[in-house]
C-alpha cells in the first residue's frame, strides 16, 4: 500500500452519505482539512436510493390521484394511466439536479473528494485506490443497505428490495409488501396511486408501529378507505415462486399471492469487511457503538448515520455529522435529543410526529400525570379545502410542557417544524395558544389544538 504522506488531514471521512458529507461540509467551513471517501456517489442512500426518489414517486402518485378525483373539485380531467418511463425521468431529473448541486458544494468548500472503496487500515488511516489516506481523526459513515429475513433471498426479480422498486420498469399489477414501517407504507401508498393491488404484511399489531397508536389506527383507517389491504400481528414464514408471481405464507398458515414481493423489513449497517473490528472498534450486530458525542471506544474514531444504532433518518445523519465536525473544531457541542427529532412518513395521508408517544409518557411520568388531546382536522378550513382527514394529538405532562405532537393528514410533514419547536423549547399549551396562526392554513390546526389544551377552544367542542 503506497503511503500518501504528503498530507495528513484533520478529518478523513469514510462514506459520503448524509452524515459523512454533512461532517465534511461543516468541518471544511470551520477550517478543518477534510478528505471525503465515497465508493458510489456523494449523497448516499438518501439522495440516490431513499428519501428523494421515493418522495418523487409519491408525488407522481399524488398527481395521479388528483387527476382521477378532479371532478369532485369541479375540474374535468381525464386520467389515461401511468407512464412509468416518464415517472422515472421526472424522478431521476430531481435527483440529478440535487446531485449536481451537492457536488458543487463539496468542491466549493475545498473538501478533498476521493471516489473509491475505502477500508479502515489503522485508527488514523483509510486505504483507498492503492493509497493510504492519513488523518488526525477518522469518521465512519458507511450507512446501510436493505435487510431481509432468514431464508428469504432478495433476487431482484420477483422478490425485491426498495432499491429494485425504485427502478422497476413497470407498475406491478399486484404486490405484497413485507413490513408495515416507513418504507413499506410509503411504497404501498405510491404503488396504490399508480394502480397496483397492494397487501401489506406486518408482524406487529399496527402499521407504522413506532408511532403513537392513535396515529397508526388513523393510518390503517385511511388505507382501508383507499383499498390498501394489510394483515397485522402474524409473522412471515416463507416465500416461493408461483407460475407467474410469488406466494407468501405466514406463521398461521395464511397465504397471499402477488406479482412481486417487496421486502421492506428495515435497513442494516454496512460494516462487514471494512476493517472496523480489526482496529478495535466496538460493534454490536454490525452497528458501530458510540457515546452521545458520536465517539467510538477508539479515541481517534467517530461514527454517524445509519452505521450507528440511532434513528435511521437523513436529518439525524446531518445533525450527527455536524456535531462531530464542530466537536473536532473545538466548538462546544450538545448531544442530540433523539426524541426531539421530527419524524415523517410520506404516505397518503402523511404521518408526522415529534416527542414521545402517550404510552411512553405514561411509562415515564405515570398515567395520572399525562394529558392527551385530539384535534380533528375536520375543524380546519384548509384541510377541508384539500379534502384530507386526520387528527393532531398532543401529549402533555399535567400542568406542564407538551412532550409529544402526533399528526396524521395530507401535508402534515410540513407542520412538524413548529411541532419540533414546541417540544424542544418545552412549551406550555398556553404559550402556544397565545401565538397567532395564519387563517386558513393547516398550520392553524396546531394552534387550535393548543388553544383547546389550554382550556379555551375556538373551532372545537369543549
Amino acid at each position: 500500500m503506497a503511503n500518501d504522506a504528503s498530507t495528513v488531514f484533520d478529518l478523513v471521512i469514510l462514506g459520503g452519505g448524509s452524515g459523512g458529507y454533512a461532517a465534511a461540509l461543516r468541518g471544511a467551513q470551520l477550517g478543518l482539512d477534510v478528505a471525503l471517501i465515497e465508493k458510489d456517489k456523494v449523497g448516499g442512500t438518501c439522495l440516490h436510493r431513499g428519501c428523494i426518489p421515493t418522495k418523487a414517486l409519491l408525488h407522481a402518485g399524488e398527481i395521479a390521484d388528483q387527476a382521477r378525483e378532479s371532478e369532485q373539485f369541479g375540474v374535468k380531467a381525464t386520467f389515461e394511466g401511468i407512464d412509468i418511463a416518464g415517472v422515472h425521468k421526472y424522478k431521476d431529473g430531481v435527483v440529478a439536479g440535487l446531485y449536481k448541486g451537492l457536488q458543487g458544494l463539496v468542491a466549493s468548500r475545498k473538501v478533498h473528494y476521493i471516489e473509491g472503496e475505502g477500508r479502515l487500515s489503522s485508527p488514523t488511516s483509510v486505504d483507498v485506490n492503492g493509497q493510504r489516506i492519513q488523518g488526525r481523526h477518522v469518521l465512519l459513515a458507511t450507512g446501510s443497505v436493505p435487510k431481509s429475513l432468514p431464508g428469504l433471498e432478495i433476487d431482484g426479480n420477483r422478490i425485491i428490495s426498495s432499491d429494485h422498486a425504485l427502478v422497476l420498469d413497470r407498475v406491478p399489477k399486484s404486490a405484497i409488501i413485507l413490513g408495515g414501517g416507513v418504507i413499506g407504507v410509503e411504497f404501498a401508498s405510491a404503488w396504490k396511486s399508480f394502480g397496483s393491488d397492494i397487501t401489506i404484511i406486518e408482524g406487529l399489531k399496527h402499521l407504522a408501529p413506532l408511532e403513537d397508536e392513535n396515529s397508526s389506527k388513523l393510518l390503517e383507517r385511511a388505507f382501508r378507505k383507499r383499498g390498501i389491504k394489510f394483515n397485522l400481528g402474524t409473522f412471515f414464514q416463507k416465500a416461493e415462486y408461483t407460475q407467474d408471481g410469488v406466494k407468501v405464507t405466514l406463521a398461521d398458515g395464511k397465504e397471499f399471492e402477488a406479482e412481486v414481493l417487496l421486502v421492506a423489513v428495515g435497513r442494516g449497517p454496512v460494516s462487514a469487511g471494512l476493517g472496523y473490528e480489526e482496529q478495535g472498534v466496538a460493534m454490536d450486530r454490525g452497528y458501530v457503538l458510540v457515546d452521545e458525542y458520536m465517539r467510538t471506544n477508539v479515541p481517534t474514531i467517530s461514527a454517524v448515520g445509519d452505521l450507528v444504532p440511532t434513528l435511521q433518518l437523513a436529518h439525524v445523519g446531518f445533525a450527527e455529522g455536524i456535531l462531530v465536525a464542530e466537536r473536532l473544531a473545538g466548538l462546544k457541542t450538545v448531544p442530540l435529543d433523539y426524541d426531539g427529532v421530527p419524524r415523517v412518513t410520506y404516505c397518503h395521508p402523511e404521518v408526522a410526529s415529534v416527542g414521545i408517544t402517550e404510552a411512553k409518557a405514561k411509562e415515564i411520568y405515570g398515567a395520572d400525570k399525562v394529558v392527551a388531546l385530539k384535534y380533528n382536522l375536520a375543524g380546519n378550513g384548509k384541510s377541508k379545502i384539500l379534502n384530507t382527514a386526520g387528527e393532531i394529538k398532543l401529549v402533555q405532562v399535567k400542568d406542564g410542557a407538551v412532550v409529544g405532537v402526533h399528526m396524521v393528514g395530507d401535508r402534515m410533514g410540513e407542520q412538524v417544524g413548529e411541532a419540533q419547536l414546541i417540544y424542544n423549547w418545552e412549551a406550555l399549551p398556553a404559550e402556544v395558544a397565545q401565538l397567532i396562526h395564519a387563517h386558513p392554513t393547516q398550520n392553524e390546526a396546531l394552534g387550535e389544538a393548543h388553544l383547546a389544551l389550554a382550556g379555551k377552544p375556538l373551532h372545537a367542542h369543549d
